[in-house]
């Protein structure tokens, strides 16, 4: 049987200088038409904490900033 530790990150729309991401006035985001110079600074994102063990299962963009769900075994 496998274990597993939980971690839930906010990051504020602030922490991200580089980062941007598109949100409707409806409250819909995506990132679909990001350059890929932006893409690349969210996958050293994920890669770094993919590097510490840790796998995202969700993430969620809003106008205020982003939220992630990550899990690793222990």
């Amino acid at each position: 049987m496998s274990f597993f530790e939980y971690e839930i990150t906010k990051y504020s729309a602030e922490e991200f200088s580089k980062f941007t991401y598109f949100c409707t006035s409806n409250g819909e985001c995506s990132i679909d038409e990001l350059p890929s110079s932006q893409i690349e600074v969210f996958v050293g994102f994920l890669n770094k904490r993919g590097a510490e063990g840790w796998e995202l299962v969700e993430i969620f963009f809003g106008k205020d900033g982003i939220v992630a769900f990550w899990k690793r075994a222990v």
